[in-house]
């Protein structure tokens, strides 16, 4: 417990694996997820301790100068309990999907918060700002950002002179299949919350769909496809061979011009309302639209 915190006063968060009771404003946070350490930010707090980014190095580019000079504690799948031990934190962020197996070894360390997920921009927000007595800071961010996509939507529609939505698919080339993330992903959420609509042959209730042949490239056809890859060799060659095929070109999207390459990192791998906010000043360059009145 902080010291400067008084024994009755506390509240109790109710998360993914049950409830924790947090006194005071927590002042030493370790975040051991991406969209963790986007968030923290995002609510004026930087992290007594990080794990490593996927991409970009340590950090990824657009958190580097926040989280300058913060201690990692090891990877988003395999944190160091002993590391965040040695930080004293008063608070830790974890997620269901990635640490539920070491929830009870994390509690036994600081009051922990655990995230269903972690490519839920909202539930992320929303429980951070109550944990971090946030929740007027978390509430005007959301706010803000949906003022934003509301935005969005009305320049959409008269830009295009029809009615939203557009169907948009997501594409991620690997190096040896291609991935469809659809409106349970942390994109195709966002996409989703927009008007974009998903293309009917597309299943429901599924974040992703691993494609292994390239007969399966009809079911990418959509309006607009964005996709978005790790700069590799044999991500490349791959690229080539997909888009080369007889069926891409057949695709709506693509003989019509509407194939957009995006940012992988905001796109995929960050999953906080700062990256969405930068997924969408992308969708307003795509689109031509100046966001301002």
């Amino acid at each position: 417990m902080p010291a400067q915190a008084n024994p009755d006063s506390y509240r109790v968060v109710h998360h993914a694996q049950g409830q924790t009771r947090i006194y005071g404003t927590p002042q030493r946070v370790v975040t051991l997820f991406q969209g963790a350490n986007d968030t923290a930010i995002a609510l004026g707090v930087t992290p007594v301790g990080v794990v490593d980014a996927w991409a970009q190095g340590a950090n990824y580019d657009y958190l580097d100068n926040a989280l300058a000079g913060v201690p990692h504690v090891g990877l988003e799948t395999q944190p160091n309990l002993e590391a965040i031990a040695l930080l004293q934190p008063d608070l830790i962020i974890s997620s269901k999907r990635r640490h539920e197996r070491i929830y009870k070894q994390l509690s036994s360390i600081a009051p922990t918060v655990s995230l269903s997920t972690v490519f839920d921009v909202h539930e992320t927000l929303a429980l951070m700002g109550q944990a971090l007595n946030r929740e007027t800071q978390a509430v005007e961010l959301w706010n803000h950002w949906e003022e934003r996509l509301e935005t969005f939507r009305e320049k959409a529609t008269r830009k295009t002179g029809q009615p939203w939505p557009v169907s948009a698919t997501i594409l991620n080339f690997r190096a040896d299949h291609t991935r469809l993330y659809l409106n349970e992903s942390y994109a195709g959420a966002v996409l989703h919350s927009l008007g974009f609509s998903r293309p009917p042959a597309l299943p429901e209730d599924q974040w992703v769909l691993k494609l292994t042949t390239r007969e399966s490239i009809p079911i990418m056809d959509a309006d607009i496809i964005f996709y978005f890859m790790k700069d590799s060799p044999a991500v490349m060659d791959n690229v080539r061979a997909w888009t080369g095929h007889p069926l891409w070109h057949r695709l709506d999207a693509v003989r019509n011009g509407q194939v957009y390459p995006v940012d992988r990192v905001d796109w995929s791998l960050a999953g906080g309302i700062l990256s969405a906010n930068r997924m969408l000043d992308q969708l307003f360059d795509h689109f031509a639209m100046d966001e301002l009145p």
